[in-house]
C-alpha cells in the first residue's frame, strides 16, 4: 500500500496582528477617557500641586517668590512660639458650624422626597416648587434672605416681633446670630438638591422587597429603616459628599449677605483665603495658599472617610 507524499499547504500564514489590535478592547476605554483625564490634570491636579508649592513661599502674585518653608503654616496654625491666627480660628469654628448644621439638609431632603413620592393630584407642581430653590443662583438666594432678615422691615423681624423676640441689630447685624442666619439661607437650596437625589433613588427602590416587607408586617419607621434606606445608600453617599463640600467651600452667601461681618464673625476658610489673597487686605498669595491647603485637606479627609466606609460596606456585602 503506497503512501502519497504530503502536499505542502497552499494557504498563506495568517497575518501577524499589531500590538494595538491585540489590546484593542483594553485600550479603547482609556482613549475615550483620555481627554477628560487631561482636562482634569490641567485644571485640577496641577493647580492643587501649585497651591501646595506656593504655600511655602511669600508672594504678592506679581513679583518673585521668596521661599519661607513652613512659616505660613506656623503663623496660621500657631506652631512653635506663635499663636494661632485669630481670624483663622474664627473661620475654622464657623466652618465646623456650617458642616454640622448643613448636614440637616440630608434628612430634610429625605423626608420631603418621601412626601413627594406619591401619586396625588398636582404632585408635579409641588415637586417643581420644592426644586425651585436649587435652580436659583446663590447670589439671588443671598439677596432674598438679606431682605428677609432686614431689621424692623424684614419679614423675619416682623414675625419674631409677634412673639416678643427682639434681636439687636437684626439677624445679620448681630455677631451671635449672623452665621446661623446665613446657614439657614444655604440650607434652603441644599435641601432641594438632597430632595432631588432621594427622589431619583426612590424610583430605583425594588417594589418586590417593599411588598415582601409588608407581608412580614413591616411598616412605618421599620419599613423606612430596614427596607428603604439600605436601597438609598448610593443617594445618601452622594448627598453626604456634596453637602460636606458645599459646607466647607461656602463663600458666595457670606460675600453677598455680610461680607464676613459683623466684626469678622461670619468668616469661613474660603472667605478668609479670599481676603488674604485677593482683597484689599493683602495680596499675600502664599498665606492664602496655606489656607487653601488646610481647607483641601479637610475636604479630602471627609471624602476619603466616606469612600472607605462605602468600600467596606460593599466588601462586607459580598
Amino acid at each position: 500500500m503506497s503512501v502519497s507524499p504530503a502536499v505542502p499547504s497552499t494557504h498563506p500564514h495568517p497575518p501577524q496582528r499589531g500590538w494595538y489590535k491585540r489590546n484593542e478592547i483594553a485600550i479603547t476605554p482609556w482613549l475615550f477617557l483620555l481627554p477628560a483625564m487631561i482636562f482634569f490634570a490641567v485644571y485640577v491636579i496641577i493647580p492643587i500641586a501649585q497651591s501646595f508649592w506656593i504655600s511655602f513661599h511669600e508672594w504678592d502674585g506679581l513679583g518673585e517668590k521668596t521661599w519661607i518653608g513652613m512659616a505660613n503654616y506656623e503663623r496660621l496654625l500657631g506652631w512653635g512660639d506663635q499663636r494661632m491666627d485669630r481670624k483663622f480660628e474664627t473661620s475654622f469654628w464657623n466652618n465646623l458650624r456650617w458642616l454640622v448644621l448643613y448636614l440637616l439638609a440630608i434628612p430634610a431632603g429625605l423626608f420631603i422626597a418621601l412626601f413627594l413620592n406619591q401619586t396625588v393630584t398636582g404632585i408635579r407642581f409641588y415637586k417643581s416648587m420644592f426644586f425651585f430653590p436649587f435652580v436659583i443662583s446663590q447670589v439671588v438666594v443671598g439677596l432674598v434672605f438679606s431682605w428677609f432678615y432686614l431689621p424692623n422691615d424684614g419679614l423675619f423681624d416682623i414675625i419674631t416681633g409677634w412673639f416678643g423676640i427682639d434681636i439687636k441689630g437684626g439677624v445679620l447685624g448681630n455677631p451671635n446670630t449672623a452665621t446661623y442666619g446665613i446657614i439657614a439661607a444655604g440650607l434652603w437650596p441644599q435641601t432641594a438638591y438632597c430632595m432631588i437625589l432621594y427622589l431619583t433613588g426612590l424610583n430605583a427602590v425594588d417594589p418586590e422587597q417593599v411588598e415582601a416587607a409588608r407581608l412580614d408586617g413591616a411598616k412605618g419607621h421599620k419599613m423606612l429603616w430596614y427596607v428603604i434606606l439600605p436601597q438609598l445608600k448610593p443617594a445618601t453617599f452622594i448627598a453626604f459628599v456634596v453637602t460636606i463640600i458645599g459646607a466647607l467651600r461656602s463663600f458666595d452667601l457670606i460675600s453677598v449677605m455680610t461680607n464676613g461681618g459683623p466684626f469678622g464673625s461670619t468668616r469661613v476658610l474660603s472667605f478668609f483665603m479670599f481676603e488674604e489673597s485677593l482683597s484689599e487686605f493683602g495680596f499675600r498669595m502664599g498665606y492664602g495658599a496655606a489656607i487653601a491647603v488646610v481647607l483641601f485637606c479637610l475636604m479630602l479627609g471627609f471624602i476619603a472617610y466616606f469612600l472607605y466606609s462605602m468600600y467596606r460596606d460593599e466588601k462586607g456585602a459580598r
